[in-house]
């Protein structure tokens, strides 16, 4: 992406993580946690529009992904460990925080373990816990998603061998090929703002997240599923909410249930949003949001 920074930063226990920084550089700074597979390559639309609100987009290979060095075992909370270490690098006080999809836990994470260093959070289309809820975990979700998580569930060594395979279909996709994939998560409003740019950007971010392995996209969905190391009851951090009924991806009964969880969660649960529609249509918005509390 033209006008990204890249750099590599290591951590107190030795790892390395490759970091991307866009939109304003000199802006307030804002770090984004991404879905699941992926990597630290921002969109050039999100970067953008981040440039033209001031801010400074930071984004990072999670463990195992990219450039980052793997950290097996891991859980979500673990990494506030590694925002923490981001922050201190680039010489950065406070940062406010978004997560989509699979990153959503992620920036949960920091609300729950960070209010020292970020003082907003943004969830946006979230994935919630896996067996804690009292909600339909796949009702409306994709059948896609529901056979992995089932299958991970069910039997993990099975569900690993999976995993490969797709890392290895994934690197081989056209952006037709990706679309086909993705094809029963996608609803009608998703479809429609699927542009061939996005999608071309969505092969080479999950392309470069998985180049080395399918090691970072393994423990994500062992993070995920497993125990995520914090209570959302004890968020004290300011917290947007943001989900969908149209997704597909993450279903909506998701959000409304960690809107439920979150104390003084500000929600905004919508009838016409999916998966992608989030960031496409609202994230002006989600940044405006997080500006307002970071100054």
């Amino acid at each position: 992406m033209a006008g990204a920074r890249d750099s590599t930063i290591t951590t107190a226990d030795g790892r390395v993580l490759a970091v991307q920084e866009g939109g304003d550089l000199a802006g307030r700074p804002v770090l984004v946690h991404g879905g699941t597979p992926n990597s630290r390559l921002l969109y050039r639309s999100d970067a953008e529009r981040a440039g033209r609100q001031g801010i400074r987009l930071i984004s990072y290979d999670r463990p195992g992904y990219g450039g980052s060095t793997p950290r097996p075992g891991r859980s979500v909370a673990d990494c506030v460990e590694d925002v923490r270490a981001i922050a201190a690098a680039l010489g950065i006080d406070r940062l406010a925080v978004w997560g989509v999809s699979g990153g959503g836990p992620h920036a949960l994470a920091c609300a729950a373990l960070l209010p020292e260093l970020v003082p907003a959070v943004a969830s946006i289309a979230a994935i919630g816990p896996y067996g804690t809820g009292d909600y339909d975990y796949f009702s409306g979700m994709g059948e896609l998603n529901v056979e992995d998580i089932k299958l991970f569930h069910a039997d993990r060594a099975a569900a690993r061998e999976k995993c490969a395979r797709d890392r290895e279909e994934m690197l081989a996709a056209s952006p037709e090929q990706l679309i086909e994939f993705l094809r029963t998560l996608l609803s009608p409003v998703d479809a429609a703002v699927l542009s061939r740019e996005l999608v071309e950007h969505a092969v080479r971010s999950i392309q470069s997240g998985l180049g080395p392995g399918d090691e970072g996209w393994w423990e994500d969905n062992v993070a995920i599923m497993e125990p995520w190391g914090f209570e959302l009851g004890s968020i004290r951090t300011p917290v947007l909410v943001r989900h969908g009924r149209e997704d597909r991806f993450v279903p909506f009964a998701h959000g409304e249930w960690l809107a439920g969880q979150i104390p003084g969660v500000e929600a905004i649960l919508t009838d016409d949003d999916g998966h992608l529609t989030q960031t496409e249509r609202h994230l002006e918005s989600i940044h405006a949001w997080l500006l307002e509390r970071l100054d």
